[in-house]
């Protein structure tokens, strides 16, 4: 039977290149939902070529935009665009497979109803861990859920780990990421309050979403992976370890007790993390160009920066913090990624700001989805605030 494939953020990066490695295999899968913020352009080729059951949009008016689009056509996709639309199509009962590709704190909710429902939950979306933690990990134990890491970096680790969890506590000293350094990894620390957003946004090995862009600009990303591996992985913080490899060959590094290292190596092209996930434990074509070892360049890796990459140590600062820091420092991190992105704000102040919230305040206790999202909310007006007081 072909396994019906639920894509959250099909307009993105991720979910393009999910579906590019659907189409590539159709006797394996098929499309049932996807969902889009506003690209409705995009949106509409994508249910014209796979022809999902639904298509969500973030708005009303896209929606309606979409609906008299497909209106035209022979495809009878519904559209949809109600508040709990995202949770429905993530967590239906038709549904074999979610690709959790939605950027930020909002992927959390239908992440959350896919792992009760016991899918097999494909996730892009770091937030859901980084915001979620024990709460999402407790949801993903209820459901029964297969919970299979896409960021490159995540699948890597969990390609060099033993197959069977419960060794990993006895055999693996630590977990070694990776990270390019971005556009500025050589930039003149002095000049970074200079940094225009296109210049933030031009990465030098990936392809990506803008948000995600800046974050590797800053290396907020590499924090945020750091927070999501010592959930994903069961390991402690001190078991954590960045090192910049600028030429992203290897995806990241697992270090053993008797020193050996399992690295896994390829190009910079997420259909292979992609392809893993979809296929798991079988292997799959990716569409990705395999590496040609005699033309590698010489790899390198260095520490980072701190003074360079300040937000990196918040990733073990939050860790260490009461539950609910680690969505406070998402939220900020948005808040001011969102405002360096609009002007409002430099480059050097993202920093300001998400140490600026984590420092704003106590945390409530932490018992499910809707206390951590009134972190998230509080969080997100602390730095809003934090923000105007900038731009001023």
């Amino acid at each position: 039977m072909k396994q019906r494939i639920t894509v959250l953020g099909s307009t993105g990066s991720i979910g393009v290149n999910t579906l590019d490695v659907v189409a590539r295999h159709p006797d394996r899968f098929e499309v049932f939902a996807l969902s889009a913020a506003r690209q409705v352009d995009v949106m509409l080729a994508q249910c014209l070529r796979f022809e999902p059951e639904f298509a969500v949009m973030a708005s009303a008016p896209h929606a309606q935009q979409l609906a008299d689009e497909l209106a035209k056509t022979s495809v009878r996709t519904r559209v949809l665009t109600s508040s709990d639309a995202l949770e429905r199509i993530a967590s239906h009962e038709r549904v074999d497979a979610v690709m959790a590709a939605i950027v930020g704190a909002a992927g959390l909710p239908p992440c959350m109803a896919a792992a009760r429902a016991g899918k097999r939950l494909l996730l892009a979306n770091k937030e859901a861990l980084v915001v979620g933690g024990e709460v999402f990990l407790a949801a993903v134990r209820q459901g029964k859920a297969q919970l299979l890491p896409i960021d490159s970096e995540h699948s890597a680790i969990f390609q060099s780990l033993p197959e069977d969890p419960s060794t990993w506590a006895q055999r693996v000293e630590k977990i070694i990421l990776t990270a390019s350094g971005g556009p500025f990894r050589e930039r003149d620390v002095n000049t970074l309050h200079l940094v225009t957003p296109d210049q933030a946004c031009a990465h030098p090995n990936w392809v990506m979403g803008r948000k995600i862009s800046v974050d590797s600009a800053t290396m907020m990303n590499k924090a945020l992976e750091v927070i999501e591996a010592r959930y994903l992985f069961g390991m402690a913080p001190a078991q954590m370890e960045v090192v910049i490899h600028p030429q992203s060959i290897i995806h990241s590094m697992v270090q053993y007790r008797d020193s050996s290292v399992v690295a896994q190596l390829g190009t910079p092209d997420m259909r292979v993390p992609i392809a893993y996930g979809l296929s798991w434990p079988e292997r799959i074509t990716s569409g990705a160009q395999a590496l040609d070892f005699k033309a590698l360049p010489t790899m390198s890796f260095d520490a980072p920066d701190p003074r360079r990459f300040p937000g990196l140590q918040l990733a073990w600062d939050v860790l260490a913090a009461p539950v609910g820091s680690t969505a406070v420092l998402n939220a900020a991190n948005e808040e001011a990624v969102q405002a360096f992105l609009d002007s409002r704000i430099r480059f050097d102040q993202i920093h300001e700001v998400n140490l600026r919230t984590l420092d704003g305040g106590s945390l409530p206790s932490v018992a499910g989805l809707q206390d951590l999202l009134a972190i998230d909310q509080e969080a997100r007006h602390r730095a809003g605030q934090i923000i105007r007081s900038l731009a001023h």
